[in-house]
């Protein structure tokens, strides 16, 4: 019987270390990209790309490429394409600013249907970019975990009095699409000025250009993309490590990845994959932070980021408190705290000059403490002592200290409820005001010097009439 009890005890316990370690395995977040993509093309079906271009005109150039792109997207199983045209369906007399329309929707297995609409289209029309990208927000079907994408092909600028640049920015922060590729085809003034605030543009300004803007896009799309971060010491070593870092979308301003980072045991820093398709600004979480603004990735490679953050640490000398007193730190000069500090733990800070305030009574100010690359400050902190007040009054009063020029500060108010107190008090003089809500006249206010030493308590008894 004792041997079946062992046997079961052991079962149990191997299984619930198991299903712990399963449990923990399961609830990490990997934030890995979502494996299905939907591209929709975006093509300028207006009566500019009748213009030549190179021999041909924009549109004959612009249907084989795109078409020699489509047919070349057929091996993906998780993508799906869709295309939109505007421009194609009225005359440019008629200055239809709702000329627009879903040509082919998204299926899987639509390329040919694609192909044969964009060989068969007419350029015709006028040119309304804005329009066409909010009917575009109804073209995706809504589903969730997986990645939308625009690529707009355009040899003109918005001729319907419309903003692409609102309407992309609002569709962005809606999470309906990621930001749009636009490719500016013809090489027109002023295509840059007026595109880039949409999303990621490519001035094609001949046809080689074209083909490596379409290329380049796709790549963008769909390749692999990893990353590594170098966190940077004072000799811009990759040394610094296990700090928070933040991949902020800086077109919507939501945090898209968060991370903490890691060096392996050859001291390299972790590669990560990130969606390509955005621009970032990189947030490391030290204290202060540090912010690298507009990061563009190469897609279908490998990105390297070097961020500078040097720091040290900063820890206070084992002080005995009966209420553990946090610390206000902020840049040497500056007003803004960067951290509350617990008087017993140590905090890393990026190398510089500190103020600290320290939230004993009297609160200690100490300025200019000095972080130096992984060197730990230590800041020692004179233990307090005691004040005891023996009486028990009801009354108004208040403590001043005494600084070393003999004039005072204020520092305390006494509850008016009760006069018999005990205050923990850092070493120094100190003077008490009091005087007894029953006192008829001002002249019987009490006052009192005293001195407080570290470890030592200090009795007082109040006179009262």
């Amino acid at each position: 019987m004792i041997m079946y009890k062992r046997f079961f005890i052991l079962i149990v316990f191997f299984s619930s270390i198991c299903l712990s370690q399963f449990t923990f395995g399961q609830g990490i977040n990997k934030q890995e990209l979502p494996k299905k993509v939907r591209i929709l093309f975006l093509l300028d079906g207006s009566g500019s790309m009748l213009a030549k271009w190179e021999n041909l005109t924009r549109m004959d150039i612009a249907k084989r490429l795109l078409v020699d792109i489509v047919d070349s997207l057929k091996v993906n199983p998780d993508l799906e394409l869709g295309l939109r045209v505007y421009g194609h369906m009225y005359d440019k007399r008629y200055n239809n600013c709702t000329d627009s329309k879903l040509e082919v929707p998204f299926v899987k297995g639509n390329h040919e249907n694609i192909k044969y609409k964009i060989r068969n289209l007419k350029p015709q029309g006028v040119t309304p970019i804005a329009y066409s990208l909010e009917q575009a927000a109804n073209d995706f079907p809504k589903e969730k975990n997986v990645r939308n994408i625009i690529i707009i092909i355009t040899d003109g600028l918005e001729s319907c009095k419309g903003d692409p640049c609102a309407v992309s920015l609002a569709l962005q922060k809606k999470n309906i699409f990621l930001k749009p590729f636009i490719i500016g085809i013809g090489g027109e003034q002023g295509f840059a000025e007026a595109f880039q605030c949409m999303g990621k543009y490519y001035d094609a300004d001949n046809v080689d250009k074209f083909r490596k803007a379409l290329k380049t896009a796709i790549r963008q799309t769909l390749y692999k993309t990893t990353v590594t971060v170098s966190l940077l010491n004072i000799k811009d070593q990759p040394k610094e490590t296990n700090v928070n870092m933040t991949f902020v979308n800086n077109v919507t301003g939501e945090a898209k990845y968060d991370f903490v980072h890691l060096l392996d045991k050859n001291g390299n820093p972790d590669t990560l994959e990130v969606d390509p398709v955005l621009s970032y600004d990189l947030v490391i979480n030290t204290i202060p932070k540090v912010v690298k603004k507009n990061i563009q990735l190469e897609g279908g490679m490998h990105n390297d980021i070097s961020v500078k953050t040097p720091q040290g640490s900063l820890s206070f000398s084992p002080v005995l408190f009966d209420v553990t007193p946090q610390i206000l730190v902020r840049q040497n000069g500056r007003t803004e705290i960067l951290n509350i500090q617990k008087l017993n733990l140590s905090e890393n800070y990026l190398v510089g000059k500190y103020d600290l305030e320290v939230l004993t009574l009297p609160r200690l100010i100490i300025e200019n403490v000095a972080i130096h690359q992984s060197k730990n400050t230590v800041i020692d902190i004179p233990s307090p002592g005691k004040l005891i007040i023996l009486d028990n009054f009801t009354g108004f009063g208040s403590l001043y200290k005494i600084k070393e020029d003999g004039s005072q500060e204020w520092i305390y108010n006494f509850e008016n409820n009760n006069s018999r107190m005990t205050l923990t008090l850092m070493p120094g003089d100190y003077k008490m005001v009091f005087r007894a809500e029953k006192a008829f006249t001002s002249k019987f206010t009490d006052v009192q010097n005293f001195t407080i030493k570290s470890g030592s308590n200090n009795h007082i008894k109040l006179f009262s009439k």
